[in-house]
């Protein structure tokens, strides 16, 4: 990326090199390989025609400019009109533009669309990049970058392309003191103290990120939210950042605490129905609108764990999100108001409570309101089934809410790829219109014909060197902008495609590590949460295996609460005859996921208590089989390991010793949750670990004892 770095000098064959530090992420201008691809661009890419000079137009011509200088070894020449053939054309559409490509072929793409075509004029062959917007042509620009960056050929275009999903952005949990709630890779991005005077340069290079892949907004602050930010001393700060980001096509988003009247507006009450208040929210909306004239909205937690909210009031969500979205409403602004409320007072499953308390408010909300749900019913865990609220709201818009930071699933220490978990989710079947439905027609707003859709993602970026502190946690970033812009995409070609732009190995390398990646979230599942387990890990902090956590302030906050493991068996009964939580999706997968013969095994111990000498699809039995994928687990990390260590030739030296150094530590925490978990439900089992499985390293004790401090994130 565009920043100056210090050289650091490394003696290999006696010549110099830069170490490869993972700041410049996938957007790696390398030079392109091989003379004839370098001589089929250079003949390509014989001139930059710009007709007009718009804010993000400019940034596009800046990209474009530095990125094939980088590539192609020379500043290609930019002209007023074309004048031989090779030339590019640039631009929003126009009447110069019109020669080449009729408006009428735009239509289809909206906002933030784009046309690439290849065309002939005048016995001159050339390019022509257009859209009906600056955005369009920032997004088409990239495109075609990335398309070099994979050594495509581009003297044969036709790409019509634009975003399935409109609103598309990274919430930040960062807080006003620069630490990140589950955060693990450094502090906040955000320099609250030195802005507005100082603009860290590093912003352009997080815009330019998100830009590259489409995502096109950024909730600066935790959901566990800080009333100071609506204050006027920190919205000119806001407004500092909301001026960088507006030149790549990124609006800026806060989180607003409920209770913010009070703490900040010398209210008695933040009553949604209260005449005062909802003056006070329209009056404070004014003020943030004349600090950021293009403010996207609030991002709003309410009455889930401890957050104040409208229910504090009698009141319900809608009247909570309506109260807000009225005072964003004549500015274009929306609601993102989240689903994620539970309450341990409410006598009944945690995975039903978001449910009870939203699909009766189905068609409530105002037309500028998204109701924002978790990919799962629980909280972001290795592998839940997809929510329940997906399908059941048609009247309402759905927007998804994935985890890029890995809470659950090791931290920044393992390499998880979360692409598979993210299109596992997308794909799901919700059945609300019969097949097909799938929660990406949900999201999309394609199944109810809604024309507001989002999609957020939890971010894993802080003030590391390399953003995600795992070089491979650059990988989840990337592929939840893939998915956000076009959610029918391939987790594993999203994968191959990160793996070329960012490493530009060959086509073994590309192979071998997208197989890697494709497993490495299944390994996580097995070692830490196989069978449909869930919530098992440490307490509070969330680091490591903790299945006898019990006895906290809140019964949903313990494991044994989820796991409910005892002398008969294991598992959360959510049938019929449990919490009945199934109730809450359609028939076809009540059928399916209620009779243990049929439900796919993944989901088993989520939705059944199941008796510890039930046989399973393997022949084994339910103990034998959470041996064996305990230990599978572990192997797996091992396989990882093992691809990992084949390509030393082939990964720069610094990036193949940090990746290797995160891998011993993930095989050590995968051996540990192993271990942990089954001498732990051993006791309840009364079953002997079958012999071919390596015995735990200690006894159950010594791992109970374990205690952390300081633990990131936290």
């Amino acid at each position: 990326m565009k920043r100056f770095h210090l050289l650091v000098l490394m003696l290999i064959l006696g010549l110099g090199a830069r170490a490869k530090d993972g700041y410049d992420l996938w957007l790696n201008y390398r030079p392109v390989k091989g003379a004839e691809l370098s001589l089929h661009y250079k003949n390509n890419l014989t001139e930059l025609i710009f007709p007009d000079k718009g804010e993000l137009v400019s940034s596009a011509r800046e990209e474009l400019r530095t990125a094939l200088k980088s590539m192609l070894g020379v500043a290609i020449p930019e002209q007023t009109k074309v004048s031989r053939s090779g030339a590019l054309m640039v631009g929003v559409h126009s009447a110069d533009i019109a020669r080449f490509i009729p408006a009428t072929d735009l239509k289809s793409c909206g906002d933030e669309g784009f046309l690439i075509r290849s065309v002939t004029s005048g016995g001159k062959k050339l390019t022509v990049l257009t859209a009906n917007t600056g955005r369009g042509i920032l997004y088409g620009v990239f495109a075609l970058i990335q398309r070099i960056q994979l050594g495509e050929r581009i003297d044969q275009l036709s790409i019509s392309d634009r975003p399935k999903v409109k609103v598309r952005v990274l919430n930040h949990w960062d807080n006003l003191d620069r630490t990140v709630e589950r955060g693990y890779a450094g502090f906040s991005l955000w320099d609250w103290q030195r802005l507005p005077g100082y603009v860290d340069p590093r912003y352009i290079d997080y815009a330019r990120a998100n830009a590259s892949i489409g995502i096109n907004g950024t909730v600066l602050t935790n959901v566990n939210a800080n009333a100071l930010i609506l204050t006027p001393s920190y919205l000119e700060k806001v407004a500092a950042l909301a001026k960088v980001f507006r030149r790549y096509g990124i609006k800026v988003y806060l989180t607003a605490r409920f209770s913010a009247p009070i703490e900040i507006g010398g209210l008695k009450t933040a009553d949604p129905m209260d005449k005062e208040v909802r003056q006070w929210w329209k009056e404070k909306a004014d003020e943030i609108y004349r600090y950021v004239p293009d403010f996207g909205g609030f991002l709003v937690k309410a009455n889930s764990e401890g957050q104040p909210g409208p229910q504090n009031y009698g009141r319900n969500h809608a009247d909570g999100a309506n109260m807000l979205a009225e005072a964003l409403e004549p500015r274009g602004g929306i609601v993102m108001w989240r689903a994620f409320v539970y309450d341990n007072k409410v006598p009944t499953d945690r995975a039903k409570q978001a449910y009870t308390e939203f699909k009766p408010l189905d068609g409530q909300f105002r037309k500028n309101v998204l109701i924002q749900v978790k990919n799962g019913p629980i909280d972001f865990q290795p592998r839940e089934p997809f929510h329940p609220l997906f399908g059941a709201m048609p009247q309402t818009p759905m927007m998804m809410e994935f985890q890029i930071t890995q809470e659950y699933l090791g931290f920044a220490t393992h390499l998880v790829y979360l692409g598979a978990l993210f299109k596992e989710t997308l794909a799901a079947d919700t059945y609300a219109k019969g097949k097909g439905s799938t929660v990406a027609k949900v999201i999309d707003g394609s199944l109810d014909n809604h024309q507001l859709s989002g999609m957020a993602g939890v971010a894993n970026i802080g003030n590391d060197l390399n953003w995600t502190g795992h070089p491979f946690g650059q990988a989840n970033w990337y592929a939840f902008g893939r998915l956000a812009w076009n959610p029918y995409g391939s987790a594993e070609q999203i994968a191959e495609d990160w793996l070329k732009l960012t490493f530009a190995a060959d086509k073994d390398f590309n192979k071998k590590m997208t197989d890697m990646m494709m497993l490495s979230r299944e390994a996580v599942v097995n070692y830490m949460t196989p069978l449909g387990l869930h919530h098992i890990m440490g307490w509070d902090h969330h680091y490591g295996p903790g299945p006898w956590i019990s006895n906290k302030p809140r019964a949903d906050w313990t494991s044994v609460y989820y796991h409910k493991a005892d002398s008969a068996g294991i598992g959360f009964n959510r049938t019929a005859t449990g919490s009945n939580a199934l109730e809450q999706y359609a028939p076809e997968i009540r059928k399916q996921y209620g009779d243990i013969g049929s439900i796919p095994e993944k989901y088993l111990l989520w939705f059944h208590h199941v008796n510890w000498d039930q046989r399973l699809q393997s022949g084994r039995s339910l103990w034998e089989e959470l041996c064996f994928r305990y230990n599978l687990g572990v192997d797996q990390v091992k396989e990882i390991q093992q691809s990992w260590n084949l390509q030393k030739a082939k990964v720069d030296p610094r990036t193949f010793s940090e990746v290797s150094s995160l891998l011993a530590i993930q095989l050590k925490e995968a051996k540990w949750w192993r271990d942990a978990c089954l001498l732990y439900f051993q006791t309840f089992s009364r079953r002997p670990i079958p012999q071919q499985y390596e015995k735990p390293a200690h006894d159950l004790e010594f791992y109970e004892k374990q205690q952390f401090h300081f633990v990131p994130g936290i």
